[in-house]
């Protein structure tokens, strides 16, 4: 503290000296003129006339604070810790939110432990370029309708919220078990609550008198809204929302329509889910600033959602802001509607400049717990088989561009115990189960996806992570499954033509290769699944991995069944006449 005292009344040298920039007071909304003096990683001064051992010109660009997440599954990236704080941390990002629920459903709380670990390990002069805040996932598993590699009950809730490796309780999936007052699930908010940290949520159309009873639980989030209206609802009852940005949900820019004035402080950008090669090639958090503001948000209200608001929401003391005692965490961009980021300093010290990190990713850290997770009983053409013997079906269709699945009811025909795909516009979908080899696979139809010609399998899959296969021939589909297997998880895609797969070797769910190759070998298997006839409305892989996520309506696929979401409880895929 002295240091900093003395480096303000100029009576020290700082470290550092940011001159020539404009700086966008998150606090005020407007952009001034000020040198940023630093001193042991935090802001002494903003001002003029202050000398520094180091000085960096920023002429012609405006400091922000450095870029968060307000939520975000690291996971779904596909890449490691360290390969995906390259790319966050190049686009800005400083801080991130961070749920590890999908290798918590995988591989229980080894599963957190290595991905605070991973980060931890990497360094630039002693500071770890990117903050981590992790949240102890509440949905372990997100329902009981499903199998996953783990179980967390309130009690073990209850133990781990304690710990400094959480920074609050993840989100609330469980809607339908908070609105009934379900003993278990209040129990992990209420020893959230009691431990001082903030619980995330979940609730896709909550509102009304259901609105109110899942605020009544103290949550204080949620990144779900459908609709602009909910998300003033939601807002209007204080409820902080979480505009998402991800690869496969966008309704940042419809939601965003939500933003006045006055309720702007209510509102923090997300990724939520970010892959591989939207991180690379599209950005992180300052592709949400720059589609805000494309929308009519002003920037100062946008960087604020990014910044301040989520610094808030949080409790990160010393977070979100360009000012005397915060930490020096900063990102300088070219402009305030491209954001284009040209260098981030993390408590002071320069980690990433012109696109490019200026930290090493290390060796991979690679403890036994998130390897070889993928077991499954051995399966064969014939359990995919689909004996409809009604005529009618109940088929899952997909909303372009969102994670919302519908039913309709098809006809279909039956010839030698098989639904008929051909001349139709249905593939198959199965989940198997991953974890124990119990057999369980789960059977369904989707209708307007567009794949024909073999079968497509992804190992990630919300929430518990089992086996999901699409394809429109039964040997395919096994052949799929079985590639999967053999490589420890991954990507695999089966067509006339041969075979293709990526392993995702940690859990099944992210790659240790380097983010380059990550970001290549998933493009080209998206891409050829695109070929496949996947439409331009839906993103081949991603998409797939969220149709068995039984939190999201209406009709999901578990590897025990297809489930009605709304109902909360199973359905049969055979509609009797």
């Amino acid at each position: 503290m002295k240091q900093l005292i003395d480096c303000a009344m100029k009576r020290e040298q700082c470290d550092l000296v940011i001159k020539g920039a404009r700086i966008l007071n998150v606090f005020t909304g407007d952009v001034e003129e000020a040198e940023i003096a630093v001193k042991g990683g935090r802001i002494a001064a903003l001002g003029k006339g202050y000398e520094g051992k180091e000085v960096y010109d920023g002429s012609g660009l405006f400091v922000l604070p450095g870029l968060m997440d307000a939520h975000i599954h690291v996971e779904s990236s596909l890449l490691s810790p360290e390969a995906f704080a390259r790319l966050a941390v190049a686009h800005g990002t400083t801080g991130i939110v961070a749920d590890p629920h999908e290798l918590v459903n995988v591989c229980g709380i080894a599963g957190a432990e290595y991905v605070k670990e991973a980060f931890s390990r990497i360094r630039k002069e002693g500071v770890e370029p990117l903050d981590v805040f992790l949240q102890l996932p509440s949905c372990v598993p997100a329902t009981l309708f499903e199998t996953s590699g783990a179980v967390i009950n309130g009690t073990e809730t209850a133990h781990e919220i304690e710990r400094p490796l959480f920074h609050g309780l993840g989100e609330m999936m469980n809607y339908p078990g908070v609105l009934s007052a379900d003993e278990d699930t209040l129990k992990k908010i209420e020893a959230a609550h009691e431990a001082g940290k903030v619980v995330d949520g979940h609730a896709p159309d909550v509102r009304g008198d259901a609105l109110n009873a899942y605020l009544a639980a103290g949550i204080a989030t949620d990144h779900e809204c459908g609709s602009p209206e909910e998300c003033a609802e939601k807002a209007a009852r204080g409820m902080y929302v979480q505009l998402r940005n991800s690869s496969s949900a966008h309704n940042l820019e419809v939601n965003c329509a939500a933003v006045t004035p006055f309720n702007f402080r209510r509102f923090l950008a997300c990724s939520d889910d970010k892959n591989a090669y939207d991180l690379a090639n599209k950005g992180h958090m300052d592709d949400a600033l720059r589609r805000l503001v494309a929308r009519g948000v002003p920037a100062a209200e946008a960087v604020c959602m990014a910044t301040l608001n989520i610094a808030e929401c949080y409790h990160m003391r010393g977070k979100g802001a360009v000012a005397p005692s915060y930490d020096a965490d900063l990102v300088l961009v070219d402009n305030l509607t491209g954001f284009n980021v040209q260098a981030v300093f993390k408590r002071g010290v320069l980690v990433a400049e012109h696109g490019k990190p200026l930290f090493e990713e290390g060796e991979r850290y690679l403890p036994d717990a998130v390897k070889s997770t993928v077991r499954i009983r051995p399966v064969t053409a014939d359990d995919f088989k689909l004996d409809i013997r009604s005529g009618k079906a109940l088929a899952m269709t997909i909303l372009p561009h969102t994670l919302v699945t519908e039913g309709e009811v098809v006809s279909v025909q039956t010839k030698d115990g098989d639904v008929v795909l051909e001349n139709t516009d249905l593939v198959k979908l199965a989940v198997v189960e991953r974890h124990f080899a119990t057999g369980n696979i789960g059977k369904a139809l989707l209708k307007g996806y567009g794949f024909r010609g073999g079968a497509l399998a992804v190992s990630m899959a919300h929430d518990s992570h089992n086996l999901v296969v699409l394809g429109d021939d039964n040997a395919a589909m096994a052949r799929a499954v079985k590639l999967l297997e053999s490589i420890g998880g991954g990507m695999a895609l089966v067509t006339q033509e041969g075979e293709d797969c990526f392993p995702l070797d940690i859990a099944g769910l992210m790659s240790s290769a380097p983010c380059e190759e990550v970001v290549a070998r998933t493009g080209e298997i998206s891409a050829r699944a695109r070929g496949m006839g996947v439409k331009d409305c839906y993103e081949p892989v991603m998409t797939l991995v969220f149709l068995s996520l039984l939190v999201i309506p209406k009709l999901k696929l578990s590897d025990k069944g297809l489930f009605d979401v709304d109902a909360f409880r199973f359905t049969s895929l055979e509609v009797k006449q």
